[in-house]
């Protein structure tokens, strides 16, 4: 089984969302863009701007921790290569 750690874009929020998962990515993306509660659920914008592959959900958890703990929106623009 793969892990993917992925950032998304909204550009309504001008918000980038870091998270981890073992779906299929666009399966992912689609969940995020439906209308629920939570960070990604009021705006249906989300775009799919990186992802990384792991082999162990570990990995995967660590890396997601690692981008999130920069808060640091120029970091991640640098990441994904913006």
């Amino acid at each position: 089984m793969q892990f993917i750690v992925y950032i998304l874009f909204s550009p309504i929020k001008n918000k980038y969302y870091i998270g981890f998962t073992a779906d299929v990515i666009e399966e992912r993306v689609r969940k995020h863009n439906t209308n629920h509660k939570g960070f990604t659920g009021k705006t249906g914008d989300w775009i799919l701007m990186y992802t990384e592959i792991f082999n162990s959900k570990n990995e995967a958890i660590n890396r997601e921790r690692q981008i999130k703990n920069w808060k640091s929106k120029p970091m991640i623009q640098k990441l994904i290569g913006v």
